[in-house]
């Protein structure tokens, strides 16, 4: 079973902000898939999928543990309620993958190239997502807790109705977000390369930015207050 740090901080810390607890995922031996298609409540553990095409395939409910799964295309390939444990994702590709209602634990993500990528009520603990691009991605009433957005580009992402506790954006570009009725907690935005929020600006309560960021938010804010800024 793969090991992962006890506990600890993320880049976050200080400024009474408690920091992500980041995975450290250590892989077994994996022995490589043996081909054909995901199956339905389908059992994965300590595999490796490389360079496979699963496109419009059907895994939901399934369980895949101590896997590794390297430049696969995930174009519409439902993963409802799908369970990611202990797993690393290398260049996953595809647009309109289904993962709602998903659980993610103790997964790394690197170098995505996603769209449309439904996450809605989906839960996701110790995850970091590094590098890559995501457009549109649906979090909405999803739980986020001990995450890491690092290195990557976010176009539109839904927060609509999610819970974030621990998060943090390092070195991320955050584009037209939607935080509409979302809770933030321990939320560190400050390392954040940019921070767009097309709604619900006033839910940042909870999340922690810098002076410089707050300069550029300050026209959002003031439209959110009613405020008329002349001169």
């Amino acid at each position: 079973m793969a090991r992962r740090a006890a506990g600890g901080t993320g880049a976050a810390g200080g400024a009474g902000v408690k920091g992500a607890r980041r995975p450290e995922v250590r892989l077994p031996e994996l022995e490589p898939f043996g081909g054909g298609e995901l199956e339905p409540d389908g059992d994965y553990d300590g595999l490796e999928f490389r360079e496979l095409d699963f496109a419009g395939q059907d895994g939901a409910g399934a369980r895949f543990m101590d896997c590794a799964v390297t430049g696969c295309a995930l174009d519409e390939t439902r993963l409802r309620h799908a369970r990611l444990l202990d797993a690393v994702l290398t260049a996953p590709r595809g647009v309109g993958t289904d993962l709602a209602e998903a659980t993610l634990c103790d997964v790394e993500v690197v170098d995505a190239r996603l769209g449309g990528t439904q996450l809605h009520g989906a839960v996701l603990e110790r995850v970091v997502i590094r590098g890559g691009k995501i457009d549109y991605l649906n979090l909405r009433t999803a739980r986020l807790r001990d995450v890491v957005f690092e290195g990557c580009v976010l176009v539109e992402p839904d927060f609509g109705g999610a819970r974030l506790e621990r998060v943090e954006f390092v070195d991320c570009a955050l584009k037209g977000a939607d935080l509409t009725s979302a809770v933030l907690k321990d939320v560190d935005l400050r390392a954040a390369t940019e921070i767009g929020i097309a709604r619900g600006v006033e839910r940042l309560a909870g999340a922690v930015i810098s002076t410089a960021q707050l300069m550029d938010l300050a026209p959002v804010l003031a439209v959110q207050m009613g405020i008329r800024v002349e001169g």
